[in-house]
């Protein structure tokens, strides 16, 4: 969508995670009704393409699903730019295969050795003889260093990088021999088929958990939750408040959590 320059200020530019995005473009639908006169622009690209926008004004909100780091701060500092968060949503973490692998559910310490490149063939877990590929993000993403930073790893170097949810779950589908991470609240939203989605859990004999269950995320015990981030620019938020409030307002609630993500404060 192309915006004049004297629309500017009636057009709220919001860049960054692609795990949001998905849920962004349906908030702002709604949003549009109640606020004609206001515009939403959403774009993806990873969160520290979001964060980036920030500093160079290209973006009003900035999607992240992971913290602001250290040198982002930094920069901020050195151009004497203030910035405020929003929490708007929590998401979770799914690990995901093709639907015809024989395996359900897996431990987080195997999860770490398949990442990390350790197992290289599918039969130390599933007694199958197939090679491990690994589909993930860009280290850009905030999923990505999510990940790595909880399983405390560093990725296979034959990790294949992709740019965005949508084309791992594609890939995922056409090889029987995946695995990969998404937010969970997108493949809620883009279905299941050919796919299916991991539970895990810590030790053996204890339960598994699904990132599906919003239950288990209520109560804060799937271990791949985390929450998700919208940054601004002190001085802009004047300009974004209606777009925060609608979020926060009941029917935003009900967005975030139809489009299988979850409230915060629900």
């Amino acid at each position: 969508m192309l915006i004049s320059c004297s629309a500017d200020n009636n057009t709220i530019k919001i860049k960054g995670s692609d795990t949001e995005v998905n849920l962004a473009v349906q908030l702002a639908e709604s949003f549009h009704t109640f606020e004609p006169g206001i515009f939403v622009s959403i774009s993806g690209g990873g969160s520290g393409l979001g964060i980036s926008s920030l500093l160079n004004g290209t973006g009003d909100i900035a999607n992240s699903s992971r913290s602001i780091n250290t040198g982002e701060t930094l920069l901020f500092k050195k151009r004497d730019i203030k910035i405020d968060s929003f929490i708007f949503a929590q998401d979770a973490i799914a690990f995901v295969v093709a639907a015809d692998l024989p395996i359900d559910s897996i431990s987080i310490n195997d999860l770490t050795h398949l990442l990390n490149g350790d197992y290289k063939n599918w039969s130390v877990i599933t007694g199958k003889d197939m090679p491990v590929n690994i589909y993930g993000r860009q280290s850009n993403s905030g999923t990505h260093d999510f990940i790595k930073k909880k399983l405390g790893i560093d990725f296979s170097r034959y990790a294949k990088q992709m740019n965005g949810n949508a084309q791992i779950l594609e890939a995922i589908k056409t090889d029987h021999s995946g695995v990969g991470y998404v937010g969970a609240g997108y493949v809620a939203h883009g279905g299941m088929h050919g796919i299916k989605v991991l539970s895990i859990y810590s030790k053996i004999n204890e339960k598994s958990v699904s990132p599906l269950n919003a239950r288990v995320i209520a109560s804060g015990d799937y271990f791949f939750q985390r929450p998700l981030f919208q940054y601004y620019k002190a001085g802009s938020f004047e300009k974004i408040k209606p777009f925060i409030d609608f979020e926060k307002s009941d029917l935003g609630k009900k967005i975030i959590e139809s489009a299988g993500y979850y409230p915060v404060n629900k």
